[in-house]
């Protein structure tokens, strides 16, 4: 039996442990990334904690529904025995009714078969470094071969000394002043992920340094089990110039090289994105962005044209 559960209802110690015993568990499932990235999260729940399903629900304009979160990229249905369309759809089958509107990702692991919802591919790019560095780099393309000289060649250096604010001012003096939609609540948001990570000993963060000591590039890294997850980087103009990312992300390949690790691309839909990341090796997967409309007529053929509530 399927469960619909309010926030103070949820059993946050058997929900992570579903969660870690999941096949298909991933970090941003976890009670306390929830916590941090949508307050007051609901959620489906099977039985005792056998399947469980997150519901970052809001309303606006007196309308319920549910959304992604931020720095959330796949989420749905966690499970500690196999999985398939029929078990998948039953959860989407038990969301409340209340919810009139759904734009959410599924995880990759979740399959689903129905014509009746909206659902897109959304790609993803992962790399197994169970093999030796050696091994791995050879897989490298010839443009990445030729960056990653590059960037040696521009003497700079690596370093996990650095602060989440340092990560932080470097993407908002770059790239984040051109995004109209971050606010400080996203940036707190995010410093506050990276800072709860890097206690629980879930999270990295690495710098690049420039040979006057200026930092140009840095990315933050999300572990979970046997999976790292490239979170969110930050870069300078010269970085492109002396191709420090791909220095940064090399660097974290050859040092989880010949483990167990799955390193996590977490993207993307964009075509220069996804060609940086194949540059590594990585194979494309996809995960399921959902679309469900249940306002009746004529509201529903609205929302039909309708980009996202949550703008």
């Amino acid at each position: 039996m399927i469960s619909y559960l309010k926030y103070n209802q949820i059993d946050k110690k058997k929900w992570d442990a579903c969660i870690s015993q999941s096949f298909n568990g991933n970090a941003y499932a976890y009670s306390w990334y929830l916590d941090l990235v949508h307050e007051g999260w609901e959620a489906l729940v099977e039985n005792d904690y056998e399947r469980i399903m997150p519901l970052t629900g809001a309303t606006k304009f007196g309308v319920s529904y549910l959304f992604q979160p931020y720095f959330t990229q796949q989420l749905g249905v966690f499970s500690k025995s196999k999985l398939s369309p029929k078990i998948v759809e039953n959860f989407l089958e038990n969301i409340p009714t209340h919810f009139k509107f759904v734009e959410i990702n599924l995880n990759s692991f979740n399959k689903i078969s129905k014509t009746n919802t909206q659902s897109v591919a959304n790609n993803n790019y992962v790399l197994d470094l169970i093999n030796p560095y050696e091994k791995i780099v050879i897989k490298y393309t010839t443009n990445t071969k030729r960056n990653l000289k590059k960037s040696q060649k521009n003497k700079l250096s690596v370093s996990k000394n650095i602060k989440p604010e340092e990560l932080i001012q470097l993407f908002r003096s770059n790239r984040g002043s051109r995004l109209k939609k971050w606010n400080d609540s996203h940036y707190n948001i995010l410093q506050r992920i990276m800072y709860t990570a890097i206690y629980k000993g879930k999270g990295m963060l690495y710098g690049v340094y420039t040979e006057f000591n200026e930092l140009c590039a840095a990315a933050f890294f999300l572990k979970n089990n046997n999976r790292l997850i490239f979170l969110f980087s930050g870069a300078d103009e010269s970085a492109r110039e002396n191709r420090a990312m791909t220095l940064l992300l090399d660097s974290v390949i050859r040092e989880y090289a010949s483990s167990r690790t799955v390193f996590d691309f977490e993207g993307s839909n964009d075509v220069n994105l996804a060609r940086f990341y194949r540059g590594f090796g990585a194979k494309k997967i996809s995960y399921p962005g959902l679309r469900i409309n249940n306002f009746p007529f004529p509201l529903k053929q609205i929302f039909k044209i309708y980009k996202g509530i949550n703008n």
